[in-house]
């Protein structure tokens, strides 16, 4: 039984697709991730077994290979929980396909199967968007974010019952809105200022040259050294 589920992730700043391949074939229980996976997610096989099994799904007693494609490029997060839950789920033909193909899945999965807030969703909006795909699954925490692209559809949820409803189609959904101009408008007042910077000449300079070019910055140093607090002033000298 096999089933494949897309999602995304964020290399640098941009998005790409991963396609969550789940493979459930007879043998000794076993759950493996391949396709380069970091610690986060080969965890995640501990939190998906638990999260389908409080949610009163049955979990395949099977061996259960998990493939993140592309492989030649190395995942990082907990966005995987959910999409892998969801390819487990569809595999073992609990979750019909027919959506599948037309949304990006992204979501940390809670042991009781609540979906957690994930990083990145704004890129990953835009990649669904330019991919020609509906819309994309995220937690409800990031759905603002990722609502500020227009022409994709974002879907929020709470926990994986919705998602699963929403899939078999017993569950509608209503998509995510954003208004723009009220959102800038809460957004005037800044509490920051690049002048209270005190002493790092060069970093100062390097940021005003970069801000009045449109040049990228990268910045890199300990702990403490001062890049955060760079980098949220930078927007008031973009004015």
């Amino acid at each position: 039984m096999l089933a494949k589920v897309l999602s995304s992730a964020v290399f640098g700043i941009d998005a790409y697709t991963v396609e969550v391949e789940v493979d459930i074939a007879a043998g000794l229980p076993a759950f493996s991730t391949v396709g380069l996976p970091d610690v986060a997610i080969r965890e995640s096989k501990d939190r998906v077994k638990a999260a389908i099994k409080n949610c009163g799904y049955e979990f395949p007693s099977r061996r259960i290979t998990v493939n993140l494609a592309p492989a030649d490029i190395r995942k990082e997060g907990a966005a995987f929980d959910l999409p892998i839950a969801v390819g487990i789920l569809a595999a073992t033909e609990l979750v019909r396909r027919d959506k599948l193909g037309a949304f990006f899945i992204l979501g940390e999965l809670s042991l009781n199967g609540d979906v957690k807030p994930i990083r990145g969703t704004l890129p990953v909006s835009v990649a669904a968007r330019d991919s020609g795909l509906r819309g994309l699954i995220i937690p409800e925490g990031n759905a603002k974010e990722a609502a500020v692209v227009k022409g994709v559809e974002v879907l929020a949820v709470k926990n994986l019952f919705e998602v699963v409803d929403f899939l078999n189609g017993d569950r509608e959904i209503q998509p995510t809105a954003v208004d723009l101009q009220e959102l800038f408008s809460e957004e005037v007042s800044y509490p920051v200022d690049f002048n209270e910077v005190k002493g790092q000449e060069h970093v100062k300079r390097c940021l005003e040259v970069a801000a009045a070019g449109g040049h990228n910055v990268i910045m890199i140093g300990p702990p403490g050294s001062g890049k955060t607090m760079l980098a949220r002033r930078v927007p008031t000298i973009l004015i």
